[in-house]
């Protein structure tokens, strides 16, 4: 968590002022708060809605341009820095000049309250690999490849698994008395179990191999 919020403060400090007073504060989680609040204190700015509107501005220009049925995106046609070294973590299709499905919004506001920085970019996919009635493009939720399995993480943790459960729920109400009472989770998903237990084994492996 420490990596993650330098590599944080990091994104943070290498943003323009325009773009560090439009992030959403109240969306971010308290430790993203806090530095972004020591960002927008050190360069002695005011809050976002605290600016006067100014007719030149071109952050309202854009803002408007990418307004739906009045409601205010999220995306941006300004890349971050950080996009060469990008991770996918999710995707969509879509077809030329179309905006965000309201999933993929979603799975960036759930990133952005998380503190994890992303981006939703707009892909042309190959001729060779759609047929004349398929999509055309994709929407990627891009993030940092730093942050590219955490990201992943908490799609599923705040969104994916809903489903997961439910699903899981259905199942369960399908058996019998005595097929539940031989049903239990740790064998089912054994899977996920063991992947638990060696992701914490290797992390603090690799503590003890840096004596931290």
């Amino acid at each position: 968590m420490a990596a993650d919020l330098q590599y944080l403060r990091q994104h943070y400090a290498s943003l323009s002022d325009q773009a560090l007073l439009e992030i959403k504060r109240a969306d971010l989680v308290e430790a993203a708060q806090k530095l972004y609040d020591d960002e927008v204190a050190r360069r002695k700015l005011t809050s976002r809605t605290a600016r006067s509107p100014d007719p030149s501005d071109e952050s309202i220009e854009a803002e408007e341009e990418l307004s739906v049925d009045g409601d205010e995106q999220d995306w941006s046609d300004n890349e971050p820095a950080w996009m060469e070294d990008a991770s996918e973590v999710l995707a969509r299709p879509a077809h030329t000049g179309s905006t965000p499905a309201d999933a993929m919004v979603d799975a960036q506001n759930v990133l952005e309250a998380a503190g994890i920085p992303s981006y939703l970019d707009l892909s042309e996919i190959p001729e060779t690999d759609f047929a004349s009635a398929r999509p055309t493009h994709l929407w990627r939720l891009l993030v940092p490849f730093h942050f590219n399995l955490h990201a992943a993480s908490v799609l599923d943790r705040d969104i994916f698994n809903q489903d997961f459960e439910a699903a899981w729920r259905t199942n369960l109400e399908a058996l019998s008395d005595e097929e539940l009472l031989a049903t239990k989770p740790e064998v089912a998903f054994c899977g996920l179990f063991d992947r638990v237990k060696r992701v914490s084994r290797a992390y603090d492996e690799e503590l003890a191999r840096r004596k931290l």
